[in-house]
């Protein structure tokens, strides 16, 4: 096991590359990429990065060298064989073979394609422009390496013993988390903090104590295809956001094309997956209108992510929904991924437990919570993401079901909520 501290202070992290393999990745951008591999492979995406804390001015903290050098290092990276191995012959989901031989002779010649960078008002206008398949494999490394530059800033400034101290109460603070949820007897939850996570060292120690912490049949594996293929546990994703707003954007002068673009997503998906992959997201436009109006073979998948809103209230309408549809919720997978810690997964899992089978995707309150360890809280985390902003030329929107989490241009959103049935929605603070 790798001392995290004594390594931070005798190579101050330049022996260290941030992003070291193009699978240092969340297992659901290589199934996304496949998809649109196969169904949508000469649509032009522009990504971008965005900041949603404001007050922490990342281009104030971080040297634009610095980042260069991250980002320049990852776009020489290519897939290495025992990789490729893993991805061709490994069984995810019950299923081998999940990635396509042409899908993998394309991704083992890959490299990440050029980024545009530049500083606006302290923060940094980061943005990838190209083909969809080979552009959306930016966002995970981008995110990865914005945070841990952030991190590193701080740590750089501490001493030998400051820096034992900090992991030693970083570490207490998780195993504490790990003693709380061991008596939840049918617990399944896995790491999802790749893209906020402190280090990447860092979430390979918290895999690894949440490995011995609650064993392999409540800690049901992590979204970072590296740490799964190193620690030979399980590569957990299905998809995300991203698809329904790409394909929105594309039918978007349409409006009655428009409606059915989420479930036009969904469409090609289940061509593909099967099982524990076919898992709706339903909150890209919103949960309760999407579900009213979806076709009825929707309702016969697996089950649900709730990712926005009041989980509670996302699951309860899910619960309904199934029953309206003749399914048996007990039967129903949810999955509950937003902004989660301790005390919620707790109390969703004793609200839900016996009613659904409860799943918990993990995040940066797993992999990035040094909240209080350091003075002025400067390693709390913050809410970054990095998203599609633009399919062949015509803007994204994504209204969620938190608003505080709505992006696009103004008139688009509202244009988007007339024609998805959005009503009033109530704020959240969006912690991470």
């Amino acid at each position: 096991m790798v001392d995290i501290a004594t390594r931070v202070w005798n190579h101050k992290w330049k022996i260290d590359p941030i992003v070291r393999s193009l699978i240092d990745t969340d297992f659901y951008k290589l199934l996304m990429c496949q998809s649109v591999f196969r169904n949508r492979p000469d649509t032009d995406v522009t990504f971008s990065l965005i900041n949603r804390s404001k007050e922490i001015r990342l281009a104030d903290l971080i040297d634009e060298g610095e980042l260069r050098e991250q980002l320049d290092y990852v776009r020489t990276i290519r897939l290495a064989r025992g990789e490729s191995t893993w991805l061709r012959g490994n069984m995810f989901y019950g299923k081998r073979q999940m990635f396509r031989p042409d899908f993998m002779e394309w991704f083992e010649n890959y490299r990440l394609p050029p980024y545009h960078l530049e500083k606006h008002d302290g923060q940094y206008e980061l943005t990838f422009e190209g083909k969809w398949h080979e552009v959306m494999l930016w966002e995970i490394p981008a995110l990865a390496i914005i945070t841990e530059l952030r991190s590193r800033a701080v740590l750089h400034e501490m001493g030998r013993f400051e820096l034992q101290v900090l992991y030693a109460r970083a570490m207490s603070k998780l195993w504490e988390k790990i003693e709380r949820l061991r008596p939840l007897e049918d617990l399944r939850i896995a790491d999802f903090g790749t893209r906020r996570r402190h280090s990447f060292l860092w979430q390979d120690w918290c895999v690894q104590a949440m490995q011995e912490g609650l064993g392999e049949r409540k800690f049901v594996g992590t979204s970072n295809c590296l740490i799964a293929m190193r620690r030979d546990i399980e590569a957990i994703g299905t998809n995300a956001h991203e698809l329904p707003m790409v394909y929105a954007a594309l039918a978007a002068e349409d409006e009655e094309a428009l409606r059915w673009a989420p479930y036009e997503v969904l469409k090609d998906w289940q061509e593909e997956h099967e099982g524990n992959l076919r898992i709706i997201l339903p909150d890209t436009y919103g949960t309760k209108q999407f579900l009213e109006n979806a076709p009825d073979w929707l309702a016969g998948w697996t089950g649900i992510r709730i990712d926005s809103g009041d989980p509670a209230v996302g699951a309860e309408t899910a619960i309904a929904w199934w029953k309206s549809r003749g399914e048996d919720p007990r039967r129903k997978l949810v999955i509950f991924s937003d902004g989660l810690d301790v005390d919620k997964i707790i109390e969703l899992y004793e609200r839900f437990h016996g009613r659904v089978k409860v799943s918990f995707g993990w995040g940066t309150l797993l992999t990035n919570d040094f909240r209080g360890l350091v003075p002025g809280d400067r390693l709390a985390p913050f809410s970054l993401v990095c998203k599609a902003v633009k399919a062949n030329g015509r803007p994204t929107v994504k209204l969620s079901d938190n608003p505080n989490k709505a992006m696009g241009p103004p008139a688009e959103i509202e244009r988007y909520k007339r024609v998805f049935g959005v009503q009033e929605q109530k704020p959240l603070e969006v912690v991470v």
